[in-house]
């Protein structure tokens, strides 16, 4: 039996591998065989860390998780500020957000596909929504720089669902949409809900 610290390591180098993978071929790529090729390892190696396709999914959903978590920023600013940061933070508008952006959208198949999977990503949507950005908004209501009677709850779900349709337009057509514009698209809304 190897030492716990010789298979953390591994277990690490794993996870590597697991996030090269979906870095390069998103989840559709996201197999036993190439994880396995990555680490120039065995896919039986792999099999004592994923049993199957779902737990490997599973894993990745939660690196990609982690790694988010991970990157995110405190917003410096209050109140609208707060909220333009938390959604800049989100947009596509680096190398590496772009490849953050690229695991995520390409995860959305196994997320629609699973039960399990789709619950998980219904609650991080929630979390995102609740927990990221309600926060600020309700700071931004409360500073008045959103309208008295602005249901924050529609404002919240229109300013993430804006946020992530941007981004997807940006995975596709990144030349159209350059980080500039980006903000400015950003700034835009932001503008117009402020009323």
């Amino acid at each position: 039996m190897p030492a716990k610290g010789d298979h953390d390591a591994r277990r690490r180098d794993v996870s590597e591998a697991v996030w090269r993978v979906l870095a390069a071929h998103g989840f559709d790529g996201l197999t036993l065989r190439a994880v396995a090729a990555e680490m120039g390892a065995s896919t039986g190696l792999l099999t004592h860390y994923f049993p199957s396709k779902k737990a490997l999914v599973a894993h990745a959903l939660d690196l990609a998780e982690d790694r988010t978590v991970a990157g995110r920023l405190t917003p410096s600013g209050r109140g609208m500020a707060a909220v333009r940061e938390v959604l800049a933070d989100v947009l596509p508008i680096s190398d590496t957000a772009v490849e953050m952006n690229r695991v995520w959208v390409s995860s959305w198949d196994a997320a629609l596909a699973d039960p399990d999977l789709g619950a998980r990503e219904t609650g991080r949507y929630e979390r995102i929504r609740s927990e990221r950005l309600r926060p600020f908004v309700e700071q931004a209501h409360d500073l008045g720089e959103l309208p008295r009677d602005a249901d924050l709850d529609d404002v919240t779900a229109t300013l993430v669902a804006f946020t992530h349709g941007l981004t997807v337009q940006v995975l596709f057509d990144p030349d159209r949409f350059p980080p500039e514009r980006q903000l400015a698209l950003l700034d835009g809304m932001l503008t117009a809900l402020s009323g």
